[in-house]
């Protein structure tokens, strides 16, 4: 096979990741968090994606996604674009860097525990500085909402997005496999250890389903 038909495939791959993003955004979201906060699980696709084929691919989806979500369904503008880019950005960037580093499950359990670290802190300092414009608050108000609302609805979105990401990437690297986007090399070096990946499978989801729940009470949908 030769490198311009690795790269198409990678392309394609790397396409068909982002349409599923996409619809991630358009149809699993939650809003109206906090008032003004939204979740949608997008970023689970783009961080699985930057596992498989790097970070700079994985960021460049991201800001594929978050350039049509500002041109369709959003109503918060070039704002909102570098919000939500800034976040994806990051949990994604952090988190698959410190994953490619060695591809072990470990380490993608650090880097997805990084990342989300790292979003939180990189969330609260713009929202300190971008909330106050967009809203039309004083700073002091924002830092109000820190402790109620910024710090708990971040933590929470990282938790649902680490678990999801746990949970999906080795059914996702399978599927990629059997259409023949991704060599057998793209997974977890110890994945075919069959008693980590169910453990890894049922507390992932038990994590998820745990958020999930706490963020739909949030969000007082429940």
């Amino acid at each position: 096979m030769t490198k311009s038909d690795n790269r198409v495939k990678t392309l394609c791959a790397l396409a068909m990741l982002t349409a599923i993003a996409i619809a991630c955004d358009f149809f699993l979201r939650i809003p109206n968090i906090g008032g003004f906060l939204t979740y949608e699980p997008k970023d689970v696709i783009l961080v699985i994606g930057a596992f498989i084929f790097g970070p700079v691919e994985g960021i460049v989806m991201a800001l594929v996604v978050c350039v049509v979500e500002m041109l369709t369904i959003s109503t918060t503008g070039i704002i909102g674009l570098v919000m939500n880019f800034l976040a994806s950005a990051v949990f994604i960037g952090v988190s698959s860097v410190i994953y490619h580093r060695n591809k072990k499950m470990s380490r993608a359990i650090l880097g997805l525990l990084a990342g989300s670290v790292s979003m939180i802190a990189i969330m609260l300092l713009w929202n300190y500085i971008v909330t106050p414009i967009y809203m039309g608050i004083p700073r002091e108000a924002v830092l109000g909402l820190f402790v109620p609302v910024l710090i708990p609805f971040n933590a929470l979105k990282a938790g649902l997005n680490t678990a999801l990401a746990l949970f999906l990437y080795k059914g996702v690297v399978t599927a990629l496999r059997k259409t023949g986007l991704v060599s057998e090399r793209e997974s977890f070096k110890n994945e075919n250890k069959l008693k980590n990946s169910i453990l890894l499978i049922i507390v992932s989801a038990v994590i998820f389903v745990t958020l999930l729940l706490v963020m739909l009470i949030f969000a007082k949908i429940i």
